[in-house]
């Protein structure tokens, strides 16, 4: 009998508004994260977005959010945006707290 082995990969298991406008998610491996809806709109990797940058908008934000199968996620974004797919494992990747964002430093700019 083949014996599974859990995917080591962090996977959201609540994800929220963290008020009106910014995403709340909280990982299987128990990180708690608010994502600014600016930031998230920005970060969208779709196409469209690599092609052209995406415009400054303060007041951006997530008109709808949905699970994509069991690896992303979807946003429908007040600038009438819905192209954008957001994996998990780049969703993590992309994750603004302090602890996150100093891991993802090279050496030479830590503090």
């Amino acid at each position: 009998m083949a014996r599974v082995v859990p995917d080591p990969k962090p996977v959201p298991v609540a994800i929220t508004r963290a008020n009106v406008w910014d995403v709340a998610i909280r990982w299987s491996d128990g990180h708690e994260a608010v994502y600014p809806a600016p930031y998230l709109r920005r970060a969208c990797c779709c196409v469209v977005c690599l092609q052209a940058p995406v415009a400054e908008d303060p007041d951006v934000h997530p008109l709808a959010i949905d699970a994509v199968g069991t690896y992303a996620v979807h946003f429908e974004w007040s600038d009438g945006h819905a192209a954008g797919v957001y994996s998990y494992e780049y969703l993590r990747g992309l994750c603004p707290c302090p602890s996150c964002t100093a891991r993802a430093l090279p050496d030479h700019h830590r503090s």
